[in-house]
């Protein structure tokens, strides 16, 4: 192997361990970092700049400390963990009733990211876990929009505040106020050819912590007759979230 293809692996390892000798919450200095993980003091420098500029490090005085940037990825893990355990069971079910195949995500930015995939259709579908389409373009994403505060939903589209307003990545407002009437959003063709897809948001109204999905062919998708499984589905769902965080199931 080049010594080329060996540097990724290395600044890798490199930042991990870095990263590691803040596992106890600890401020440590440049030169501590530096003996601890036995990398040149010039080399820990650069790492930890650059790991500042991304918000993985922060920096007071002479001493680093864990920035904001792990604390919300691990904020965000255990939220859709949570979600994930809650909803497994019941998108199993709906899949089995509906023999479709079925979604649950969440709003990240302007997309939805697919957080769990249950069931296989005949046609081919752009969705996996962990990936991402746009929010407008799937009924999954326009529960979460239409469930998120109008403002939220702005900004979450791609609304910069600056004036540059990407208005095709949002809803239009009788959209919007068809979807929150009725707790469903459809979709038909507008992520794939040929396919459809009826959602509803996982909340109370106040909160929306997801949403779920059944997915098919067009011709195999009742958007009638698939409104209300698809509703009771999430509110199975809340109702299993909403006893996780009783306290009599706290950990």
């Amino acid at each position: 192997m080049t010594r080329t293809a060996e540097f990724p692996d290395a600044v890798i390892a490199r930042v991990a361990g870095l990263l590691d000798e803040f596992h106890s919450g600890d401020h440590l200095t440049l030169s501590e970092l530096s003996t601890r993980t036995g990398l040149p003091r010039s080399s820990t420098h650069r790492l930890l700049t650059q790991l500042a500029e991304h918000g993985w490090v922060s920096k007071r005085g002479k001493a680093y400390a864990l920035g904001r940037t792990p604390l919300e990825w691990g904020a965000l893990a255990r939220n859709h963990d949570r979600l994930h355990r809650a909803a497994h069971p019941v998108l199993h079910d709906l899949h089995s009733a509906t023999g479709l195949v079925v979604h649950l995500a969440v709003l990240d930015g302007g997309d939805v990211r697919y957080v769990d995939k249950v069931g296989r259709g005949p046609l081919a579908l752009p969705s996996r876990v962990g990936g991402r389409l746009p929010a407008h373009r799937t009924a999954l994403g326009k529960a979460l929009l239409a469930h998120t505060r109008l403002d939220t939903a702005r900004a979450a589209a791609g609304c910069l505040p600056a004036g540059t307003v990407r208005v095709e990545t949002l809803l239009p407002r009788n959209e919007i106020a068809h979807i929150r009437e009725r707790h469903i959003a459809h979709e038909r063709e507008e992520s794939t050819p040929g396919v459809a897809c009826v959602a509803a948001p996982i909340g109370n109204g106040r909160t929306c912590a997801g949403a779920l999905s059944v997915t098919g062919p067009v011709e195999a998708v009742d958007t009638v007759g698939l409104a209300t499984p698809v509703r009771l589905a999430a509110r199975a769902v809340w109702r299993a979230l909403s006893q996780n965080d009783s306290p009599q199931h706290a950990d």
